[in-house]
């Protein structure tokens, strides 16, 4: 095994090194510093997040800065504020005992004069957000023009999140010869294009395969019907007693909708989405951090600079549209060596997304079943037994044990236990007695061979400006049914769609005498079967705005301003609770 010693690092490095109680790097620190420290070369570094990517860039490039120039030789871009503030403070640790050395952060939500302060009085790294620093090129606020390294954090979700012009343009400011540093979890072609556009002939280093998921997380999956996505939630949770989560959602409103529904039902949960203030924000991380949050529920874009090492489980309430996604979302969990589990929740339609990811991540998902009622009692019993066996006596109880024994004098050993434990088991049991079994069986007949599902046509499709995206969205929230349209399959001209059979006649007439912006729209029932759930193959000529691939993901990019990744539209109604949460008020705070 190698040391921070033998890569290279000077003394003062390796001092904080100590400080920072690290024992031995990664091996994307492993692979990257010595290249970074030896070589005058642009670099793609490709590794899964939370494998030490920061110190990998960060330890070069506070050695090569020379700390006597005050002037700017290093910008770091990274996709959101979390993480700009998460680089600056490991930046200043790292560089503890380097005397002269200034970083400053520059991000939206703060006070832009402020930070063009604090970069006027010499600052020679800068970490900045895209959008900012582009804010404060153009009013001549920082001079980037002479940097010596420029470093790519992330590359794949500021990509993503739509800041390509935003880096082509701050990149475009940069002087030709200085060095590009660029790190990313996977390598999607929007990656590759900067690579090809501002780098010349980098080194590439890469730990484990392109896009391949981290390998210390396992992969479950759950099939359920769509009406019972929330049930299966509250189950999964009930079942992992010392769960400490990120739940991902595809929506704003279904975020807080769920985040919502889990605080009713006496979970220690809270909502992360773009609607909250920057304030808002902070406090919801800080609680998650010191874990008084146990369940995070977060969109993709809110969640992206999230850096908590010990989340035990990611949960994919709703799978995302990219694949990449995906990967970055199940990152969160299985960092700095430890294990995790990535959870998926689908209904039968989206099956065929799980093979994809198979394939993408060279991953296999495993098959389990929610849990029954039962099951849990179980589990909740013996933990409530292991919390007793290793809880610390406190002492001060002692002047109480008299009474207490006067109380309990008569009672076996035994009496005791059964009356201790049947307070938790008893509100298990009469929550669960009566559950259903909400699995669903892969290798069932089709819903609508059985009749349980009906398929739709409708007169709209591509040449209305619709996709299946935008489409499903508008049904969801004209009928308010959600989850339950599925099988979206638009067309050139008109489309179809499925719902539950039971809304059959609510979707009739609903539709009876609708009309889209003075147009009548016409549904009807259809054996149509052409095109499959959610985005066949288009007619020749089709005009939707975007393409779906047979995969059931979303094959292009969308920027920031678009409807997708997280921030859609969409009207989320989790269905009626099972009965009152045996958690309800009675939720322990898990404060560490």
């Amino acid at each position: 095994m190698s040391t921070f010693k033998a890569l290279g690092l000077n003394d003062a490095i390796l001092q904080a090194v100590t400080d920072m109680g690290f024992k031995a790097p990664s091996e994307v620190q492993e692979k990257a510093i010595p290249v970074l420290l030896r070589e005058e070369t642009d670099v793609v570094a490709l590794a899964q997040t939370g494998t030490g990517k920061t110190a990998a860039f960060g330890f070069p490039l506070i050695q090569r800065i020379d700390v006597n120039n005050r002037n700017t030789q290093g910008l770091i871009l990274s996709p959101t504020r979390e993480l700009c503030l998460q680089i600056t403070n490991e930046l200043k640790n790292y560089s503890s005992h380097v005397k002269g050395l200034n970083v400053v952060a520059v991000y939206g939500g703060a006070n832009i004069q402020e930070q063009a302060r604090q970069i006027s009085r010499g600052a020679q790294i800068i970490v900045a957000t895209p959008g900012r620093m582009q804010d404060m090129m153009r009013r001549n606020m920082v001079d980037i023009t002479g940097i010596d390294y420029c470093v790519l954090d992330e590359a794949d979700e500021m990509l993503n999140m739509g800041f390509y012009e935003d880096i082509t343009t701050i990149l475009a400011d940069t002087p030709k010869d200085k060095k590009t540093w660029l790190f990313s979890a996977t390598m999607p072609k929007e990656v590759a294009r900067i690579a090809k556009q501002f780098m010349k002939s980098p080194i590439e280093i890469t730990v484990g395969t392109k896009n391949m998921g981290a390998e210390n997380v396992s992969h479950e999956y759950y099939m359920v019907n769509a009406r019972d996505r929330y049930q299966a939630l509250k189950r999964l949770a009930d079942a992992n007693p010392e769960i400490f989560s990120v739940i991902f959602c595809r929506t704003k409103r279904d975020t807080q909708k769920v985040a919502e529904n889990l605080i009713e039902d006496g979970y220690n949960a809270s909502a992360l989405h773009g609607d909250l203030s920057q304030n808002q924000r902070d406090l919801v991380m800080k609680s998650f951090r010191n874990r008084q949050i146990q369940m995070l529920v977060a969109t993709d874009v809110a969640a992206r600079g999230i850096d908590v090492d010990d989340v035990t489980h990611v949960i994919n309430y709703q799978l995302p549209d990219e694949i990449e996604t995906y990967t970055h979302r199940s990152g969160r969990t299985g960092r700095a060596g430890k294990t995790g589990i990535s959870m998926v929740i689908v209904s039968k339609s989206e099956l065929r997304k799980i093979r994809t990811l198979e394939k993408i991540i060279n991953k296999k998902f495993t098959q389990k079943e929610i849990p029954s009622g039962m099951e849990i009692c179980e589990v909740q019993l013996m933990h409530l037994a292991n919390d007793i066996r290793n809880t610390k006596i406190n002492e001060e109880i002692n002047p109480y044990l008299y009474s207490i024994n006067e109380v309990l004098e008569g009672l076996s050993r035994e009496e005791v236990i059964k009356k201790v434990f049947s307070v938790e088991f008893t509100r298990f049991f009469n929550y669960y007695q009566k559950a259903k079994d909400l699995n669903v069986a892969v290798k069932a007949d089709l819903k609508e061979e059985s009749g349980e599902s009906t398929r739709f046509f409708i007169n709209v499709g591509g040449k209305d400006g619709f996709d299946w995206m935008s489409l499903k969205d508008f049904l969801k929230e004209t009928t308010g049914l959600g989850d339950g349209i599925y099988k979206v399959d638009c067309k050139d001209s008109f489309s179809f769609f499925n719902t539950d059979t039971e809304h059959k006649d609510t979707i009739l007439a609903l539709f009876e005498d609708f009309k889209l912006q003075g147009r009548q729209i016409h549904v009807e029932v259809t054996k149509d079967t052409r095109g499959g759930g959610g985005g066949g193959k288009r007619k020749k000529g089709g005009k939707g705005r975007g393409r779906r691939n047979d995969s059931g993901f979303n094959g292009n990019q969308r920027g920031r301003n678009s409807k997708g990744s997280g921030e859609r539209r969409g009207k989320s109604k989790p269905n009626k609770k099972e009965n009152k949460s045996p958690f309800s008020g009675k939720r322990r705070r898990r404060d560490r």
